[in-house]
């Protein structure tokens, strides 16, 4: 997949694609490479983080976020845990739980992506929320 993939039918496919996407993302990001959510981002992004006290709004800033972190972020493993794709007609829904291992430390997020289909067949984020997974 390069990025963006043509949509299905079938709701299966569908929810496959979604997750496909966001790992194909998450493998660049974790080798300190944002251009795979900058290409699935849309224009009109709204990203949520808890490391900001408001939200980001467009691609233009997200952009400018990502490539301040570019080459600074090093994941040894991750994890998608229990990955949900929601499906109402031009959109969907993923959630998951995100383990990252780095030098013997664990940072563990909760995700929320909504992705939208779009005129020219493609499945673009519209908006990410990141938060922090509380210890027990």
């Amino acid at each position: 997949m390069t990025g963006c993939a043509n949509v299905s039918s079938n709701k299966e496919d569908i929810k496959a694609t979604i997750i496909a996407l966001e790992k194909q993302a998450l493998e660049l990001w974790n080798t300190g490479n944002p251009d795979g959510f900058i290409k699935l981002s849309s224009d009109d992004i709204v990203y949520f983080d808890p490391a900001f006290e408001n939200k980001l709004e467009g691609k233009k800033a997200l952009e400018e976020y990502y490539n301040g972190m570019r080459g600074k972020i090093k994941i040894d493993s991750y994890k998608m845990i229990k990955p949900i794709v929601q499906l109402s007609s031009d959109t969907a829904v993923l959630l998951y739980d995100y383990e990252a291992y780095r030098d013997g430390q664990v940072f563990k997020m909760h995700c929320t992506e909504v992705y939208k289909h779009t005129s020219s067949n493609q499945w673009k984020i519209i908006h990410t929320h990141w938060s922090f997974i509380l210890p027990k």
